[in-house]
């Protein structure tokens, strides 16, 4: 389908402004549906989704991918892919890191990224090619940047787990990054790490989730913003990518070898191996 992605931009954060009071009156929130091991929705999760994949199909005529409700499949035809909190143990907490994240997905790759920060007061959307806006104005490009003077933000572990990415190689590699870059930041959003990405508060990001609702939006704003990003073997992000790697140029490369010098490091055992199929 022909997209306008100036229209649809806007449509979308005219939607998200529109729920943004209630986002704030329903910090605090307890848990309401239990999604397994430190992860649940709380009752407000569920309205926002409703009431945001209304307003986007009434508006737009485009299906909507909730992390809630789920939705059409995303490696083809076009969707949007909504996370209606992010970030929900902090927003549950109190914690004013979390947001609502939402992504035009066509044909697999998100076209449009929206990450909206109602606590921090801070909106931050883009198409792919260009710039991103935070509240409305054009943020400078990224520059090329060194990982000894960048800030990195890091996904959450526990050193236990086991499957995909075991938390005991996360806990190896938090360690090799802290003494390359001795910047680490563990945010609890992903939106917040991929914002802040792409606006050049991180020199980048490593994300250990593979949900499109947690990445893709973000994924949009690292590429308008001339960042790279990867999953975390180097190869380019898609829907169905297990992982993500996101970073200024010069920074990306850098995070990427370390990564790959843990993986050696590590060849051989469970978590080596693990690694390599992400």
């Amino acid at each position: 389908m022909s997209i306008d992605r100036a229209g649809l931009l806007a449509v979308a954060g005219d939607v998200l402004d529109s729920v943004t009071p209630r986002f704030v009156e329903g910090v605090g929130a307890p848990s309401a549906v239990s999604k397994g091991r430190g992860d649940f929705a709380t009752e407000l999760d569920l309205e926002l989704e409703r009431t945001l994949s209304a307003q986007l199909r009434e508006q737009t005529g485009i299906p909507v991918h909730g992390e809630e409700f789920g939705g059409p499949e995303l490696t083809s035809g076009t969707a949007w892919v909504l996370d209606p909190i992010d970030g929900t143990f902090n927003y549950s907490a109190g914690h004013p890191l979390s947001g609502m994240l939402l992504a035009l997905v066509d044909g697999g790759e998100p076209v449009l990224g929206l990450t909206w920060l109602p606590l921090l007061g801070r909106r931050y959307a883009a198409a792919v090619g260009g710039p991103v806006l935070l509240d409305g104005k054009p943020l400078p490009p990224l520059e090329s940047g060194r990982l000894s003077e960048a800030m990195i933000g890091f996904g959450a572990f526990n050193i236990d787990s086991h499957g995909r990415i075991p938390g005991r190689f996360r806990f190896d590699l938090l360690g090799a990054l802290s003494r390359l870059s001795g910047r680490l930041r563990m945010h609890g959003s992903t939106g917040i790490d991929l914002a802040f990405t792409a606006s050049g508060v991180l020199g980048g990001a490593v994300v250990f989730g593979h949900h499109p609702w947690d990445n893709a939006a973000g994924v949009a704003l690292v590429r308008a913003a001339g960042g790279v990003v990867t999953d975390l073997r180097g190869e380019p992000w898609t829907i169905t990518s297990k992982s993500v790697l996101a970073a200024a140029p010069g920074v990306h490369g850098e995070l990427l070898e370390l990564i790959d010098s843990a993986v050696a490091t590590r060849r051989g055992g469970d978590a080596g191996t693990s690694e390599r199929a992400q």
